[in-house]
Parts: structure tokens; sequence; C-alpha cells
């Protein structure tokens, strides 16, 4: 990955701060709710939401940025990102957006400055698609979910 990722904050995140990561070897950068502060946003039990960051990004070609659930959010409150991972290509130049479901028993309210998921930008392949006859087998073969044990 070259140059970083340049992020620009819109005019209802300004007085937020950037994403940052929150340990020394953390994977993520913390997203925070850009959600008027005289306005949160209540999420009901088996509802969802699409909540502002104030922010957009520009990522280095060959990257893309993953939209993940932060762990602590789930655990207490059953909150996680419904697409989990959300895709952000690197052409994307809109508002990042994270769409949030309520998995729990008990409404949760989003507000201002909350942390609500986590931004990992990762190397993306593209790579070439050759249609074929048929495949080369495999010890696996055409197993499906569970086929390995798991």
């Amino acid at each position: 990955m070259t140059n970083g990722v340049r992020v620009m904050r819109l005019a209802h995140g300004q007085d937020l701060p950037l994403p940052s990561y929150q340990s020394a070897l953390a994977a993520g950068l913390d997203l925070m709710a850009a959600v008027p502060a005289d306005q949160p946003l209540v999420i009901a039990p088996g509802m969802r939401a699409l909540v502002p960051t104030g922010l957009a990004i520009a990522l280095p070609e060959g990257t893309e940025g993953q939209v993940r659930p932060r762990s602590g959010l789930a655990m207490r409150h059953g909150l996680t990102v419904l697409n989990a991972p959300g895709t952000i290509d690197a052409d994307y130049r809109g508002e990042l957006q994270v769409l949030l479901v309520n998995l729990g028993s008990e409404s949760v309210t989003i507000t201002r400055g909350m942390r609500i998921a986590q931004l990992v930008v990762a190397a993306v392949a593209r790579v070439p698609l050759s249609e074929v006859a048929s495949l080369d087998e495999t010890r696996r073969g055409d197993g499906g979910f569970g086929s390995t044990g798991g």
C-alpha cells in the first residue's frame, strides 16, 4: 500500500476526531457516528439503520476498506454491521456510512461520537477469469457447509 488514506471531513463531522487505532497493533480504525448531538438515533430490536460518519476517503489503488463490527457492541448490545464486512471500493468518494442492525433484545441509542464500527484497509487482488468446461478434482470436491467437520 502506498501514500496512506486521504480523509475529508464533511460539514456534519467537523468536530469529530479522525478515525484512529485504539492499540499499538490494532488492525482497524474506529469509526464514529456523526448523528446530530440533539438527535440520537435509536435502533429498536430487529431494526437496522444507516449511520453517517461525516467522512469521505480516498483509498490507494489496490486496496479496499472493510467496515467491520466492534466486538464490544456486538457482545453487550447485539449491535453489528449488517453487511459485514461492508466493502468500500478504492474509487468510492461518498460519505462512509455504517449499516447497523440490532440483534439484541433492547433498543440501542447511537449518540454523536460513539464508536460504531471499525475500518480495516486491506490489499485487493484482481484476477482474470477464465471460463473452462470442468475443474480439477480435489479431495474436498463439492463438499459445502460443514463438510470439513466444522
